[in-house]
């Protein structure tokens, strides 16, 4: 059966699936004040971080409407998967499941739509649609896919490590964080998704440090990996992000290690240096 796999622009879509038809991103709003762009394949990261940076308050972003996952899931493909970011961190995923019902009042139940909370965001959403893009070019069932995909989402483990939580202090993210402390004290929190909810899993004094934590935290978690893809994404750092890849490398067995850039609204989010695995 045809299928088409949906996602917001929290997801990096590697290059090689860009200008794929089965894969669709619908785009969020990014606003930095009075400039308010589509987070699309026009976003410029550099002169992003500028403005971000030359911003006094709280850049902020906006869901996709309904109405535009509806015009995604009026395709010709028979299976409609939809992956969003944490429901935890934005309105997209009840967008979306809107948009279906929207969808369903309007052309009836001529379709299977799907929609997956990722629990993650960036990264962790590309491993879900890649997966579910695996699966369904391997013939699996819809109804099989479901079950899978809802099974690998939960045994996801995200983690992250940012320069500069400012934007998410400033958006109300960190709510959750208690022992969160100044980054002027070059202490950097190693931060990570429980059922995607940001949590703090370790502080270290330096990025060094932290990135050399987050990949102990991570080898300890995998029991099995020799199967597995770790997905790294770098907000304008790919020095980082292969120093990173390095660590993993040394003690983690594992299928492949990807890096990739982050998108619009990841890097409103993760910031100037921030760097996100996904495993």
């Amino acid at each position: 059966m045809s299928f088409k796999i949906v996602v917001d622009s929290c997801c990096e879509i590697p290059e090689e699936f860009k200008n794929d038809p089965r894969f669709e991103s619908v785009p969020l709003m990014l606003e930095i004040g009075d400039y308010v762009i589509p987070d699309d394949e026009k976003f410029d990261q550099v002169d992003f971080l500028r403005r971000i940076a030359e911003y006094p308050k709280a850049a902020k972003s906006a869901c996709p409407s309904p109405e535009k996952y509806m015009e995604a899931y009026n395709a010709d493909a028979e299976d409609i998967y939809v992956v969003t970011l944490s429901s935890h961190l934005s309105g997209s995923y009840e967008s979306a499941n809107l948009g279906k019902r929207l969808y369903e009042e309007t052309y009836g139940m001529k379709k299977n739509i799907y929609v997956v909370d990722s629990e993650s965001a960036s990264c962790g959403e590309t491993k879900i649609a890649l997966k579910i893009c695996e699966l369904a070019e391997s013939g699996m069932k819809f109804e099989d896919i479901v079950e899978y995909i809802e099974k690998f989402r939960d045994e996801q483990i995200t983690y992250f490590v940012l320069d500069n939580l400012e934007t998410l202090r400033k958006n109300g993210r960190l709510s959750n964080v208690k022992a969160l402390v100044a980054s002027t004290l070059s202490i950097k929190p190693v931060m990570g998704a429980d059922h995607g909810v940001i949590i703090q899993r370790a502080q270290c004094i330096g990025l060094k440090k932290a990135f050399a934590k987050m990949t102990d935290l991570i080898a300890a978690e995998i029991k099995d990996g020799k199967d597995k893809v770790i997905r790294i994404a770098h907000c304008n750092c790919p020095d980082r992000a292969e120093v990173v890849k390095k660590l993993l490398e040394t003690k983690v067995q594992c299928k492949a290690i990807y890096i990739q850039s982050t998108g619009g609204l990841s890097t409103l989010y993760a910031n100037d240096g921030g760097i996100i695995v996904a495993v």
